[in-house]
């Protein structure tokens, strides 16, 4: 029986050396976050863990009180300093591990998450986004859902039964959204190439961001797409309000939209309400490599921050510093690579800040992480092109990686580039 209570007796529930997962995204629990940090006694020697999104989650969980720690799988803005102060533990894990870590191996006394009011039986939808809380359900000690009459009920997503929301938290308050990325020409001529790369029929994988987001509008001219991504945004809703986007080619979820998140406008939010072709499911669903070997012409879509002449991917440090985590692409791209007809892409620009670095080096500094393997990449595209670097020989991916950066750096990545094959 589900027990109503005041978002202010929320940390009454709480004691010291609890593991509560909280969850992210647009299902972000913000009423009751609210509560615990204005009840910050009730949070000491908590253990919080969360899967948060750069731009829409902006919680730090470990500041709810000195003694309370937090443990995330994505470093953001607004928990970066108490990643670097070690409060916050940051776990590099790939998405689907993160769900399989969350399912088998973490042991969560309390799941906190926000979700729509219940339907006429009593049960709640999971909403517009499910990606990780599933993991959890199942086995929490403890379920305390945030009911926002404002949350949109899909009907195509993971329930949670009469009777296992333990406390419930009324609310009404906007859902969470995410501005759109502008892009710039360099973004614009990256999406323009990759959208040359996919096909009337394909099915496809995308993040989210201006090059993404770029890619998305040049798709315009295609035909008869599939989705299966992790998460979708608003170009995702446009693409399939104009009928360019209607799954009638894909074999499994035939007609329908696949994602484990909607993070966008409230364009998107209001879309996702009422849409009858929006399947929401679970990062296990969404990332799994034997589904997603299921589906043909699966073309997986991510950014980067840089790659170097291997082929090697960092796509979360800066000069050292973690500013984002392992996230699901390389789930995607080797997906991607067992469908078949299926594609991978990294897609970025050709330079950063303003054109004085280039996004395509020699080697990855030391200091940074591989994020995807060089075995792992097949497409690389720039603005200046697409080049296909899987299966090329060392010295061939190099040149055709060169080939597709700025003018301004091809003489120096290939006097770099003799100088490492030299000492080989």
């Amino acid at each position: 029986m589900t027990r109503w209570i005041g978002a202010e007796k929320a940390g009454d529930l709480l004691k010291p050396g609890m593991t509560v997962f909280v969850a992210g995204a647009t299902s972000e629990p913000r009423e009751v976050l609210e509560a615990l940090a204005g009840n910050r006694e009730r949070c000491a020697g908590v253990r919080f863990v969360s899967v948060t999104v750069p731009g829409i989650n902006h919680s730090d969980l470990s500041t709810l009180h000195e003694d309370a720690r937090s443990t995330v799988f994505l470093v953001t803005p607004d928990n970066r300093w108490s990643v670097a102060e070690g409060r916050t533990g940051f776990v590099p894990m790939h998405y689907s591990a993160i769900y399989r870590y969350l399912e088998q191996e973490l042991d969560v006394d309390v799941a906190i998450l926000q979700l729509p009011p219940a339907d006429r039986n009593g049960s709640h939808s999971l909403g517009i986004s499910a990606d990780f809380a599933p993991a959890v359900l199942g086995k929490a000690k403890l379920v305390i859902g945030e009911v926002n009459s404002r949350q949109p009920s899909v009907a195509d997503a993971p329930r949670l039964l009469p009777g296992r929301l333990d406390y419930a938290v009324a609310c009404d308050r906007p859902v969470p959204t995410l501005a759109q990325a502008k892009a710039d020409k360099a973004a614009l001529g990256v999406g323009r190439n990759v959208a040359e790369l996919v096909n009337d029929g394909d099915c496809i994988q995308i993040g989210i961001g201006a090059i993404p987001d770029a890619a998305l509008s040049a798709l315009s001219g295609k035909n008869d797409l599939g989705v299966h991504s992790g998460m979708i945004s608003n170009g995702v809703r446009a693409l399939a309000e104009s009928g360019n986007i209607n799954g009638r080619c894909k074999a499994i979820d035939h007609g329908r939209i696949v994602c484990g998140a909607t993070l966008g406008g409230i364009e998107l939010v209001e879309w996702a309400g009422r849409s009858a072709s929006l399947s929401v499911r679970p990062v296990g669903y969404t990332h799994d490599g034997a589904v997603l070997r299921e589906i043909e012409n699966f073309v997986s879509i991510n950014s980067a921050l840089e790659i170097d002449l291997f082929g090697q991917v960092n796509a979360e440090m800066l000069d050292g510093r973690q500013v984002s985590g392992t996230g699901g692409a390389v789930d995607m791209m080797r997906g991607a690579a067992l469908s078949k007809g299926g594609r991978s892409i990294v897609a970025l620009s050709s330079t950063a800040g303003g054109g004085k670095f280039s996004r395509i080096v020699s080697a990855l500094a030391p200091v940074n992480s591989v994020t995807a393997l060089r075995t792992d990449v097949e497409f690389v595209v720039t603005e200046f092109g697409a080049r296909r670097i899987r299966h090329l020989p060392l010295r061939q991916r190099a040149e055709a990686l060169i080939e597709i950066s700025h003018p301004d750096y091809r003489d120096r990545l290939l006097d770099e580039w003799h100088e490492l094959a030299a000492n080989q």
